[in-house]
Order: C-alpha cells, then sequence, then structure tokens
C-alpha cells in the first residue's frame, strides 16, 4: 500500500496515511491517486475503522504548484477524477492540518470529515487573488462546513486565516496546541474507533448522502471556469505575484 508519496501504518483500528512531499505537499495527480489508492484499501480492510489524514514536514497541503508545470504531466481534470474517488470513500476520515491547507490544500483538508489545527494553522481559498476559479469541489465543501456566507466571503476575498479564526467559524472542529495536532488528531480518530464499525460506516454513508455526486458536479463547473479563466492576463499576474510575494495588479482582461 505504500509509495514513495503516501504511506499508511494501521493501528489500533486507526489508519495513519501520511503524505510525504515536505516541506509544502504540493499536489498533483499522482498525489492524489496515491491517498485514493490507500483509502479504496482501506476501505475493504476490517481492522480500519477510521483513517488520520497528515502530511510530513512544514505544512499539510500547499495545493498546486502553479509557478511550474504537475511533475507527473497530468492536467487538472485528470486530478479532479482522483479527487472525487477521496468523498467516494467509507472509512471516516480526520485531517491533522499542521502549517497551512491553501488553495486545492484547504479542498484536500475539507474531503475529511474532521479537521484538527492550532493557532499557528493557516488557511486560505486564495483563487481570487491568483485571478483563478476555486475548485476540488470547495465549491460545495466550504459552505458546506461554515456556511453559505462565510465561505462566499473567504472565496471573494481569497484572504488567509489562522486556527483560531477557522476554529471559531466550524472549519477546524478542535484545536490543539502549537506542536501537538497529530497526536489529537490521532486522539480524536482513536475516539471515533471505539464505536461499532459497522455503525460507524452506516451513519457517515447517511450523513454524507450525494455529497460525493455534488463534487463531481461542481468540480465539472470548476474545471471550465479554470480552464477559462487560465487563459486572461490576471491569472498570469496572480501566479506571477504570488510568486514574487506582492500584491497583485489585476485589469480585468
Amino acid at each position: 500500500m505504500n509509495t514513495p508519496d503516501v504511506t499508511v501504518e494501521l493501528a489500533e483500528h486507526v489508519a495513519t496515511v501520511e503524505i510525504h512531499r515536505p516541506p509544502n505537499n504540493f499536489f498533483d495527480t499522482t498525489l492524489i491517486k496515491g491517498i485514493a489508492d490507500a483509502y479504496g484499501q482501506l476501505d475493504d480492510d476490517v481492522e480500519c475503522r477510521v483513517i488520520m489524514l497528515c502530511a510530513e514536514g512544514k505544512h499539510f497541503c500547499a495545493g498546486a504548484d502553479f509557478s511550474r508545470p504537475a511533475r507527473d504531466g497530468s492536467s487538472a481534470g485528470e486530478l479532479y477524477i482522483q479527487a472525487i474517488r477521496l468523498f467516494r470513500s467509507r472509512k471516516p476520515v480526520v485531517a491533522a492540518i499542521q502549517g497551512a491547507a491553501i488553495g486545492g490544500g484547504l479542498g484536500l483538508a475539507l474531503s475529511a470529515d474532521f479537521r484538527v489545527g492550532s493557532p499557528s494553522s493557516r488557511f486560505a481559498a486564495n483563487f481570487s487573488q491568483l485571478g483563478f476559479h476555486p475548485g476540488f469541489g470547495i465549491t460545495v465543501t466550504l459552505p458546506r462546513v461554515v456556511g453559505q456566507q462565510k465561505a462566499l466571503e473567504w472565496l471573494l476575498t481569497g484572504q488567509r486565516f489562522d486556527g483560531e479564526k477557522a476554529y471559531a467559524a466550524g472549519l477546524v472542529d478542535e484545536l490543539a496546541a502549537d506542536g501537538e495536532v497529530r497526536a489529537a488528531a490521532l486522539r480524536f480518530a482513536e475516539s471515533i474507533a471505539a464505536s461499532a464499525p459497522l455503525a460507524l460506516t452506516s451513519i457517515r454513508a447517511t450523513m454524507r448522502a450525494g455529497l460525493a455526486d455534488a463534487v463531481a458536479a461542481a468540480t465539472a463547473h470548476e474545471l471550465g471556469e479554470q480552464t477559462r479563466l487560465q487563459a486572461t492576463a490576471d491569472f498570469r499576474e496572480g501566479v506571477a505575484a504570488a510568486a514574487q510575494r506582492r500584491a497583485p495588479s489585476f485589469t480585468g482582461r
């Protein structure tokens, strides 16, 4: 089940699925497929009741690296096919969010059922600051977690916010001390794993009914808008400004 990018360890009914692309853990289709493959195998493992998703390095996931082509040469459409598989998995997932979950990395965090962070965790749906449309199903998943108004604010402004603000909005389910995120996420997962396994998958299926199909429909629309906006001068400016760590100067072209 292990690959260079994704490893799995199972103990006491909790499977730790860890991403290994430090420090930023940028994703591409290969990485998301690796996570989805791990989830798929764990769905069929009766010893696994809960998954804890975590990452090696400073940040949970900084999303896609727009400053260079995907390292596996894949397209956003191919990536979203794999992303939808995450939402079709059957076991509960607790994500340990240390450092940043930015852009598509926030989308990956939102694919989990629960998120554990700390005051120093950082979040942003920064697509608008790149001259771009949100992806990874965020237009469905973020409103589901924090509500339509807060999601709209964060998507339009692209603002960054810390773990305390995320916790207040309901994006983070448990706020741990800095440096204790993974341990807290593991305890969270273990508290779920103490329940009856058949009941866990049944309850989760009921609570998430229709979510994967909604994400599939959303990513199809998101991809169309992303493709359209990638051809604009504003997108080129947004990516350049992010790389140069300066404020973008958009022109509406």
